[in-house]
């Protein structure tokens, strides 16, 4: 009986001090930047939606008064994360992930419709996003898989499973369909860097971005030729011969134009594009074989690259033609600045645009935006929030809070590179490169640097689902790095 009872009086002074461990351990300069970015967050959403008719902080009919009940909520989310043991995120993180892939696939079918997406549940007077949830899921699935031993990402298996953990909830949101969600999903793909991607990889991305831009700027025959004359040069350049080099290019080009008479003469329609693509590897199979034929492998290995890079450009212009919808597509042309709807697509954009500006240097001070106060800019609250706090306080407020932002994200990279244990480096990688696509991509589109696709500025935007998902991705983190010494997994 007395064994019982030392052995009951031990095991509550390891959890007592567990818990003192835990406060100790926790890292209060993220805890108090996410207070002060919340609570700043709240006061322009006040702004943002203040009026004399309905001038109390508390008033549930107004967006700053269910944000206030939101805030009350994910602080005491934040405090339950912290009280739960660590090792249960790491043992039930496919289980999490399951559970809210699970609430994609059932959203579709029994979500509400918003705006032309359906991604809601409603429950009552309040609506639930599964997509918020779904990031921080995703991230404990990729962490947890990750960090088995053994996990190599130059094999093609282990890179494979970890785009489709980081993929498959993504194309569920896609389908909502909910772009700027989707694409916050591609931001795990950096995690993959840090933990042994090759560079290269790294390097196609760029070039894949920059093929996806011009594409979208400049004529399909302008790409493909120059996608065929940079192939021509790199041949030159590598030391293969000027002769093999412009046989290669003159075998290319009457290829190509025997083609486009043989389908002009059966009055076939076919797009000059594919004319290209059909002449590129007609012509390169019959370079390296009669011409080339003792570095075929070095031939082959360009072909496949030019080829890869015109189809990837043809599929980017046929999804925008043909995928997305009128407004994205105006979106897109408005920023790249192919066209101008300063009444339209462009309206937003060009009020958040007079919105920030006219915030000079030290702003028109709280409450009195009038670019705010009148409404000129649609979704001030949510997605355009950084506009109030340009317009109200000015250059300094709007540098301080990037700044500050850019303070807090250092201090996760610092926590993440400290970490004993592989899954929280993982985790806590994945946390950083979410935040980091919502806060460019955020106030990017807010200066007109980015399309505008509708995704929150953390812990700023108004909303539960956001607010409450930002919360739980960041203080799983700060949990397991209070435990950084307790376990190595």
């Amino acid at each position: 009986m007395q064994a019982k009872k030392r052995r009951r009086k031990e095991i509550r002074k390891r959890k007592m001090k567990r818990r003192i461990n835990i406060l100790s351990n926790i890292d209060w300069i993220v805890v108090l930047l996410y207070l002060l970015f919340v609570i700043f967050g709240w006061v322009n959403i006040y702004a943002a939606g203040y009026s004399d008719e309905y001038s109390g902080i508390m008033d549930l009919s107004q967006r700053y008064g269910k944000q206030m009940m939101f805030i009350f909520a994910a602080f005491l989310m934040a405090i339950i994360i912290m009280a739960i043991d660590s090792r249960f995120y790491i043992f039930f993180a496919y289980i999490i992930y399951s559970i809210f892939f699970i609430m994609l696939v059932a959203v579709l079918l029994l979500g509400k419709e918003i705006n032309g997406a359906r991604s809601w549940f409603e429950l009552g007077n309040f609506s639930l996003q599964p997509a918020e949830f779904a990031k921080f899921a995703t991230a404990l699935a990729l962490a947890r898989y990750l960090s088995k031993s053994g996990r190599d990402l130059g094999s093609f298996r282990t890179l494979l499973i970890s785009l489709v953990i980081i993929f498959l909830p993504a194309a569920l949101i896609e389908i909502q369909p909910d772009l700027g969600s989707t694409m916050i999903f591609f931001s795990l793909v950096l995690v993959l860097f840090r933990e042994g991607l090759s560079p290269y990889y790294f390097i196609i991305g760029i070039l894949a971005a920059i093929l996806f831009i011009a594409t979208l700027l400049v004529d399909g025959i302008y790409i493909y030729s120059g996608l065929v004359l940079s192939g021509f040069i790199y041949h030159l350049l590598a030391g293969r011969g000027v002769s093999y080099s412009i046989k290669g290019l003159l075998i290319y080009i009457l290829t190509g134009i025997v083609l486009y008479g043989i389908f002009y003469f059966l009055s076939v329609n076919v797009d000059i594009e594919v004319i290209f693509m059909i002449a590129l590897v007609i012509s390169g199979l019959v370079y390296s074989y009669y011409v080339f034929r003792h570095k075929a492998k070095y031939v082959l290995i360009l072909l496949a690259f030019m080829l890869g890079s015109m189809i990837f450009s043809y599929s980017v212009d046929y999804a925008f033609n043909n995928i997305l919808l009128p407004h994205q597509q105006t979106r897109i042309n408005v920023v790249l600045g192919v066209e101008s709807d300063p009444s339209g697509a462009g309206y937003n954009l060009n009020q958040s645009k007079i919105s920030i500006g006219s915030g000079g240097m030290w702003g028109k001070g709280f409450l009195k935006g009038t670019q705010t106060k009148f409404k000129f800019v649609p979704e001030q609250s949510t997605d355009f929030i950084f506009c109030t706090v340009g317009e109200e306080w000015g250059f300094a407020g709007a540098g301080l809070v990037v700044i500050l932002f850019s303070f807090f994200l250092m201090r996760l990279l610092w926590l993440a590179e400290r970490q004993r244990s592989t899954f929280t480096r993982i985790y806590g990688y994945s946390v950083i490169s979410i935040f980091l696509f919502h806060f460019l991509i955020n106030i990017g589109m807010t200066m007109g640097l980015v399309p505008v696709i509708g995704i929150p500025l953390p812990f700023f935007s108004y909303g539960g689902s956001s607010l409450w998902g930002f919360t739980i991705l960041l203080f799983i983190f700060l949990r397991l790095d209070a435990s950084r010494n307790e376990y190595l997994v």
